[in-house]
């Protein structure tokens, strides 16, 4: 056993506090690297750690919390990426040894996360990336290594196994809990905890989200049993922004008062984590002194469980586009929102007259590329409260946090819209609004997978929601990418997140329908291929060059060119007829887009599929 979990083992040990916190006081900007400052500014860190240590830290943990290739790369530093992971650990392990006390020092690792606008990583690639930072880390002389702030108990898990599959090293997992003591997948902390030390882990504990009150009420649940050495660092409380500054207000008298608490329920080794300061370290260390820890501990006080929710029954299902389209050819024809007010009702106008040219759903997209429109939620209610109109919502993941993904959601489950569009979003530098801010916090992926545990009666936090959502939820493809392959591997991962239908971009050439078919046809969902009329060259030349994910063949463009007017309709309505004919030939329904509110063409293409089923039904 190393001397570091011995000690651990019969005495409670104090860490330390913040490191971004204290950063951030002392200069360094927000849009920065932190973990860079280990090697741009050395001496600040040192002097933090030194500050730390005075105060009374018997563990301090290296600044290389987002120090993984994933995170560097977003600063262009992931060339550097063993430098600034042994500067890290060479700073803390030379202020360690050079105190009279003994001092650990502890490599941080933090979860590599994910971007909606980068490439999905696989766990071989996660593996590399974890394995790379340990290894210098360790090259850097760290005492242990602490896996912390991750929430999802996946993630940790396969960290935690590139570390034991290392040099022999005591490892810390830390998990981050909401306040209902859940993980981001659901799961309660007792847990994930049981699950960490049964993978390995020699200590188990949580960090960040919650203040000391909320970590004791979470360290209530968790039994302790002889050899059990948690770890707890709560956060200051919850940070107010003050002109241009996060301000925390968990004073350090406050975290002397409630450390013994914790000791009490089990803690063994107590830091701080955001909003903690070399202060708040002192003021635990005056009130830990002389205290033993709990070796045992029965609970008494049971976290509610996730696995068996117990919603009030759900409203009988309602018709959806999955039940339509096993009587008859689905069409969903697409009309967008409006860009100025006015236009509302030149909209809901042209869903009745879609609605009576045989179009079974409308779906309104969500400020697509990126350009401002009315709310699409608020035209769809219209639809639905005026005509009857069963209504497809597209949700972007651009424009809405976390919370606001979920506030929107359940908002449409009260308004009984329940068929939503998953979608990343074009980002925001593209559109109108070029200065706005693109939110990304989760792609489509993750939005697919946070539908489906709504309708598990669940929020993102595993928070139970008392009733089931019914989402039909659907997803997008791409039929015009260079490489069809990568496309239906991604939709793969959409459907098994969740996702029951798909719908594509338009395509504009008819081998693209077949070629489709070939690549999504073992799925086993329904995919509503694109089609949309063109109304001019201008309009053919403008898709085909300036908006992304649609690409016209080279026929088609010779045909509408020097066509405007209402010869341009025309034309494209003819090559639209040709496409729905292509589509139908293999598909059960098609997605109709509507262009520039001109909903007459899309209910003309309505009623021609619908001649067209009807024909198909007298010819058999």
């Amino acid at each position: 056993m190393s001397d570091f979990l011995e000690r651990l083992q019969n005495e409670v040990m104090l860490g330390d506090g913040a490191m971004g916190t204290l950063l951030y006081q002392r200069g360094v900007p927000l849009e920065v690297c932190y973990d860079a400052q280990n090697v741009l500014n050395p001496l600040l860190v040192e002097k933090i750690h030194r500050d730390y240590v005075a105060a009374g830290a018997q563990v301090i943990e290296t600044n290389t919390y987002g120090a993984n290739r994933a995170k560097l790369a977003r600063f262009g530093l992931e060339g550097r990426l063993q430098e600034i992971n042994r500067c890290g650990a060479a700073i803390a392990r030379q202020v360690a040894d050079q105190t009279r006390q003994k001092v650990y020092v502890a490599g941080s690792v933090g979860p590599i996360g994910s971007s909606a606008t980068e490439r999905e990583l696989t766990d071989d690639e996660r593996r590399g990336m974890y394995r790379e930072q340990i290894a210098a880390l360790l090259e850097g002389g760290v005492d242990a290594v602490i896996l912390e702030t991750f929430t999802k108990l996946a993630e940790i898990k396969l960290a935690l196994e590139v570390q034991r599959g290392m040099v022999k090293c005591p490892v810390i997992c830390s998990m981050s809990y909401d306040e209902s003591g859940r993980s981001a997948d659901g799961l309660p902390a007792a847990d994930c905890l049981q699950q960490l030390r049964a993978a390995g882990a020699d200590v188990v504990g949580f960090n960040c989200q919650l203040g000391p009150r909320a970590a004791f009420r979470l360290l209530e649940t968790i039994p302790v049993e002889e050899g059990t050495l948690l770890s707890v660092y709560p956060n200051a409380g919850k940070p107010e922004f003050f002109e241009g500054r996060f301000i925390y207000f968990g004073a350090p008298e406050y975290f002397g008062k409630m450390a013994p608490l914790l000791v009490d329920q089990g803690a063994r080794l107590i830091g701080g984590c955001c909003g903690t300061t070399p202060e708040t370290i002192a003021a635990m260390a005056g009130a830990l002194r002389g205290m033993q820890p709990v070796r045992r501990k029965v609970v008494t006080i049971v976290a509610p469980r996730v696995a068996a929710p117990a919603p009030t029954p759900t409203p009988a299902p309602r018709e959806s586009i999955l039940d339509i389209i096993k009587k008859r050819t689905l069409i969903v024809t697409e009309l967008d929102p409006p860009r100025t007010l006015p236009a509302v009702e030149k909209v809901v106008v042209g869903a009745k007259a879609l609605q009576e040219a045989g179009t079974d759903a409308v779906t309104l997209a969500d400020n697509s590329l990126a350009i401002l429109r009315v709310n699409n939620v608020v035209v769809a209610q219209q639809m639905k409260e005026r005509l009857g109109v069963l209504p497809v919502v597209h949700l972007a993941c651009r424009d809405r946090n976390l919370l606001g993904l979920q506030s929107e959601l359940l908002g449409l489950a009260v308004l009984g819209i329940n068929h939503v569009l998953a979608l990343t979003g074009d980002p925001s530098k593209s559109g109108d609004h070029p200065g706005a801010t693109s939110v990304y916090d989760l792609n489509s992926i993750g939005l697919i997978a946070l539908m489906k545990k709504m309708n598990d009666g669940l929020t993102h936090s595993g928070r139970d929601l008392k009733q089931r959502t019914d989402f039909v939820i659907g997803c997008s493809f791409n039929p015009n990418a260079r490489d069809l392959g990568v496309q239906a591997r991604r939709l793969e991962r959409k459907i098994e997140a969740g996702a029951r239908y798909v719908m594509t971009q338009p395509i504009f050439d008819p081998a693209l329908a077949k070629a489709t078919h070939d690549a999504t046809k073992h799925f086993g969902v329904p995919v509503l291929v694109g089609v949309m009329p063109l109304i001019s060259e201008r309009n053919c030349e403008f898709l085909h060059n300036e908006v992304p994910g649609i690409a016209i063949a080279d026929p088609i463009r010779a045909r509408m060119r020097g066509k405007d007017g209402e010869a341009g309709r025309r034309e494209g309505l003819a090559i639209a007829r040709e496409l729905c004919d292509a589509v139908l030939e293999r598909f059960p329904g098609i997605y109709l887009i509507t262009p520039l509110i001109a909903y007459e063409l899309t209910a003309e293409l309505s009623r021609y599929v619908r001649r067209q089923e009807r024909a198909a039904v007298r010819a058999s």
